[in-house]
């Protein structure tokens, strides 16, 4: 939110400005711990904000520009630009309005003397636990901008993992929807006007054609109550798996799918690796470690287990002990693990570990791609001939008869 404020400095000058923070008394306290004297403060109301309508998708920040954003500021870092200079510069270039207003923000606490990983932290829509730890303990060893090169360096692995895996299931997802949605539009438009022609010629139809026109006849009759309870059933799932019950079934559910779920458990082990690998190298204890990587995993299962061990390891438990409980972790990594727990190499171990499954998902979505594809090649082919026989056959038996 976004504050005018007056304001009378220790020499007598007024100064007049702007300030963004959450409410009027961060805004204050701001103001104060530059040594300003408020004369006063109060929200800023214009006629283009009376009607701006704040809808969900103007005010994100994509992960790609968190990225770029880390980049630049690595690289500000390392030629000895100002932290103040550095993300002023950074807000005047950025394109986002929303990220815009966060870097003006940042610019403003951190001139009220608030480090930089808190001014982070009150944008938790933008920066995330993970990445206000990384950017904490960089301050804390004096390391800031090889914290901000270890942060997007990881983010750009993880982006690109995640983009080949979604990409990988794009295709074929858009094609069998194709697909149902032609065959659905096939069956109640195309099939009951040649059914008509048909049945009218008074022939005895193949048992395939008969079954095609039930179905089409079912479609016809009962299309809207279909429709209804599809859309009762999307709208019921939407809103269970909202749910956090929900969102542990569906997130179980990715996981043991045949095949894809094989490409999700590596997604996520790989990710899990790079979480761990990448806070332990900047001297995060190994719980906060895991329950960071909890809440950037992107999956309840794996969560779950990362909080529990985390509980665990505040009870004297090894991590290798922890995760050879848990099914879903497989018995190499927990292996390894292991052996890097006793030689004292844990974090060579998981940065081992993060490489293996980055490539074990991409030797995955290369198996998956060259085994949908044909697959989907025979289904389309023999739902189209099975149709088209049904259609077909009829149609030269009375040619014949002609």
């Amino acid at each position: 939110m976004l504050f005018i404020y007056k304001t009378v400095d220790k020499d007598g000058q007024e100064q007049n400005g702007s300030i963004d923070a959450p409410n009027i008394d961060l805004a204050i306290s701001s103001l104060q711990r530059r040594g300003l004297i408020i004369v006063s403060v109060k929200p800023e109301v214009t006629e283009k904000k009376r009607f701006h309508i704040n809808l969900p998708f103007t005010r994100k920040v994509s992960y790609k520009e968190v990225v770029m954003l880390s980049r630049q500021v690595a690289t500000l870092f390392e030629a000895k630009v100002s932290v103040l200079a550095t993300f002023r510069l950074l807000a005047q270039e950025s394109l986002n309005p929303v990220l815009q207003k966060a870097l003006l923000a940042i610019v403003d606490d951190i001139k009220g003397g608030i480090p930089i990983s808190a001014a982070l932290s009150r944008h938790p829509q933008i920066f995330t636990d993970f990445y206000v730890s990384m950017v904490r303990a960089g301050e804390e060893s004096g390391k800031m901008s090889e914290a901000f090169v270890y942060l997007a360096d990881y983010m750009d692995r993880s982006y690109a993992l995640s983009s080949r895996a979604k990409n990988a299931l794009i295709y074929p997802a858009f094609v069998v929807v194709s697909f149902i949605v032609v065959m659905i539009l096939m069956v109640i438009f195309v099939v009951p006007k040649l059914s008509q022609v048909l049945l009218e010629t008074g022939q005895e139809l193949p048992i395939y054609t008969k079954l095609l026109i039930w179905t089409s006849d079912f479609f016809v009759m009962f299309s809207v109550p279909i429709a209804l309870f599809l859309a009762f059933i999307g709208v019921y799932l939407f809103r269970y798996i909202s749910t956090p019950q929900g969102q542990y079934a569906f997130d179980r559910f990715k996981i043991n799918i045949p095949y894809v779920g094989r490409l999700y458990r590596k997604l996520f082990l790989a990710r899990i690796s790079d979480n761990m690998n990448t806070m332990l190298s900047s001297g995060i204890s190994m719980v906060r470690v895991l329950e960071i990587s909890g809440d950037v995993v992107d999956n309840e299962v794996y969560k779950k287990i990362l909080l529990e061990a985390a509980e665990a390891i505040k009870a004297g438990s090894a991590v290798s002990s922890i995760f050879a409980r848990y099914p879903e972790i497989p018995g190499v990594m927990v292996q390894m693990i292991k052996v890097g727990e006793e030689s004292g190499k844990i974090g060579f171990v998981l940065e081992k570990l993060s490489r293996f499954y980055e490539r074990e998902v991409g030797n995955e979505v290369d198996t998956l791609v060259g085994l949908i594809e044909p697959t989907l090649i025979v289904i389309l082919g023999v739902g189209v001939g099975i149709m088209l026989t049904a259609i077909l056959v009829p149609i030269y038996n009375l040619a014949q008869g002609i």
